[in-house]
């Protein structure tokens, strides 16, 4: 199975590229967040999700693991598939996905193409208590930027759970540190720090 491509993007389409890896042509099926990061004739890294159905074999791919990883939790859950899953994912981060659960907000979700009232409510509700998904790692979330060079930074999803562990080790149950946690980067934004976070989500709690 594929885990991992590392080439120079041959040429971009609508929801798919062919990244040119040794002089081979990778098809590989992207969503609109990924395609915007990427120039042809230019080096890129993708993980690569890739999907086995009877005669059919395709591969889908990310500028980050935990897109991946966000990629194939959101295909858990009933009625969404890989189409669903990039739309819902082109319109919301992972950690704005994670607040939107969080928060029971079904209209931020219900935003991406092709994804109505129902299935965004099924989204939410089957997100709003459960973890982020691991990634391809130590057990651990990763996010690897495409360009190799670049120093990798903290994920705003890292520092949520971060910030709702701490919650929880003031005494606060897990479902109030996800909500609380989530209204705080909501008002904040994905640059918050971990400090602000904590802060913001005591401070709006009364505590």
């Amino acid at each position: 199975m594929i885990g991992k491509l590392k080439g120079v993007i041959d040429t971009l389409g609508s929801g798919e590229l062919i990244l040119d890896v040794g002089g081979v042509g990778y098809l590989v099926q992207c969503g609109a967040r990924t395609l915007r990061t990427l120039v042809v004739g230019e080096a890129a890294q993708l993980h690569i999700e890739t999907i086995m159905r009877q005669d059919l074999l395709r591969l889908y791919g990310f500028t980050t693991e935990e897109e991946r990883a966000w990629f194939m939790r959101l295909q858990d859950i009933q009625g969404v598939g890989p189409k669903a899953a990039f739309a819902v994912l082109d319109t919301l981060s992972p950690a704005e996905l994670m607040n939107a659960a969080a928060l029971e907000d079904k209209a931020s979700i219900a935003r991406a193409q092709g994804v109505g009232p129902r299935i965004a409510a099924r989204i939410a509700g089957e997100l709003k208590d459960k973890p982020p998904p691991t990634g391809r790692g130590l057990g651990g979330l990763i996010s690897t930027p495409s360009d190799t060079s670049a120093p990798a930074t903290p994920s705003a999803l890292s520092s949520n759970a971060e910030a709702v562990s701490a919650l929880v080790n003031l005494g606060l149950s897990a479902m109030d540190a996800q909500r609380a946690v989530a209204g705080a980067q909501r008002t904040l934004g994905e640059e918050a720090t971990l400090d602000q976070l904590i802060r913001t989500a005591l401070k709006d709690m009364g505590t």
